[in-house]
């Protein structure tokens, strides 16, 4: 049998390419303390949000929205909606665990010349989407997907990006006047910074520290290994 066409397909995807995508995913950092207050260029955050915007999602739905928050007056509010949490969340440590939670900085939300909100519109596409029939928590994974490629992008573009999860979600909600359907996924802060970090933050602060991958792969079922 003559196998002479039988070779692996040639994608657009060449060897520097693939290079730089890995540099980048491996370079992403959860920026906090290190913002410039250098105003991010137009056509910069639009390259950004397309990327964002061109996230896979459950049934073509696209069930995002981005909210560019520039007010300061905004984000002071939100910073105490921050800081009413982060107390909060202090309680939950134990006390060493306490002490070191309250030393790490965890948002830039006043530090950083913008920041984004990610929805996700709960009713987007309607009462029955393809893919949400039988999980219909997709959508919000969907979102997570703008999430990630926003995040992605911006570090192509040098542009640091701080995902502030420490806030009561209604609170959020009700300061950005959300309707009820629609609910909060990722409140960014997103700028220039003087340098990103070699490891992430709370790595070096030695407060976690990245597992094994092969103590994660299991095969056929949970807990089963080669």
């Amino acid at each position: 049998m003559d196998t002479s066409s039988s070779t692996t397909p040639q994608l657009d995807i060449d060897d520097q390419t693939r290079e730089s995508f890995y540099k980048v995913l491996y370079g992403r950092r959860d920026v906090r303390g290190q913002f410039l207050p250098d105003e991010l260029p137009d056509d910069v955050l639009i390259n950004i949000l397309h990327a964002a915007h061109h996230a896979p999602s459950v049934g073509l739905s696209q069930p995002w929205n981005f909210i560019l928050i520039r007010s300061e007056e905004k984000r002071k509010q939100i910073f105490s909606a921050f800081e009413e949490a982060n107390t909060e969340a202090a309680e939950m440590f134990s006390d060493e665990r306490k002490l070191r939670y309250q030393k790490l900085k965890l948002q830039g939300i006043l530090d950083s010349p913008l920041n984004v909100c990610i929805t996700c519109d709960r009713e987007r596409g309607g009462p029955v989407v393809l893919g949400k029939t039988h999980q219909p928590e997709m959508d919000l994974y969907s979102t997570v997907c703008a999430v990630q490629n926003f995040w992605l992008a911006a570090r192509s573009e040098n542009i640091g990006v701080g995902w502030v999860s420490i806030i009561d979600r209604d609170k959020l909600a009700s300061l950005l006047k959300l309707p009820d359907h629609v609910v909060p996924i990722a409140y960014l802060c997103v700028g220039y910074v003087r340098e990103f970090l070699k490891k992430p933050e709370l790595e070096l602060a030695q407060w976690e520290k990245r597992a094994e991958l092969d103590d994660l792969i299991y095969t056929d079922q949970w807990g089963l290994s080669d």
